[in-house]
């Protein structure tokens, strides 16, 4: 009799345990069911996205394609036109460049003729070689006085214008520098030009100045140049 109690005992807490167990399954499927809800699986098929892709793609940019016979007239068009623009330019630069070039009677501009300042040039001469100070003028510091050269005669003559003698008014020696002016002058030869540069400091109280120059080494000649006007 204790041993049928027992067995009844066991049985009963088997009922109750799988009754427990059944009501906790159900309740957690229910739960889980609640819970997913509105989740849906992805696609998982390639070609349909791809489908997708492409049909919004062509939808949103339409792409125009050009065919190549197009292409080739086009290309050709401008390059006849390019042609057509290049031989029409052609005909008036080529009268460009005649219409600018010099007539044979203008005269180039070192051949025209000098306008002289009043006591100008200033002139000496001396076994047919010519000096003249053509003009004078003050630039920054300097005195600057323009000279031409020439030898007329059949010997050409030499110079060395570190012995080139320059003096004003009250006998006084001023310093000088030559610029341009030949060391060697031919026989018969063209005329030379040059500049002689004198610093305006030493021509405070100054109204005229002399030049005085010979040839080297043999110093036949003398060539000199006086009273040249440098008031300011």
């Amino acid at each position: 009799m204790k041993i049928n109690s027992t067995v009844v005992l066991t049985l009963i807490l088997l009922t109750l345990m799988l009754g427990a167990g059944s009501v906790s399954a159900f309740l957690g499927f229910s739960m889980g069911s609640s819970a997913l809800k509105g989740v849906t699986s992805p696609d998982g098929r390639p070609t349909s996205k791809f489908a997708s892709n492409k049909s919004n793609n062509a939808q949103s940019v339409g792409v125009a394609l050009l065919k190549e016979e197009d292409i080739l007239k086009t290309v050709k068009a401008r390059i006849q036109d390019n042609k057509t623009d290049n031989k029409a330019k052609k005909p008036e630069e080529e009268e460009e460049i005649i219409t600018k070039k010099p007539e044979p009677d203008e005269k180039p501009e070192e051949v025209a003729e000098e306008k002289l300042e009043p006591g100008f040039p200033v002139v000496a001469e001396s076994e047919g070689v010519t000096m003249s100070v053509q003009s004078v003028r003050y630039s920054g510091g300097d005195l600057l006085l323009k000279v031409k050269m020439q030898n007329k005669s059949a010997d050409s003559v030499r110079f060395l214008y570190s012995f080139l003698d320059v003096t004003d008014d009250k006998d006084r020696t001023l310093s000088a520098i030559t610029e341009g002016l030949p060391a060697e002058l031919p026989g018969k030869g063209p005329t030379f030009t040059g500049t002689i540069s004198i610093p305006t400091a030493l021509l405070d109280d100054v109204s005229n100045i002399s030049l005085a120059l010979t040839d080297y080494p043999a110093q036949k000649l003398k060539l000199q140049v006086s009273d040249i006007p440098v008031e300011k």
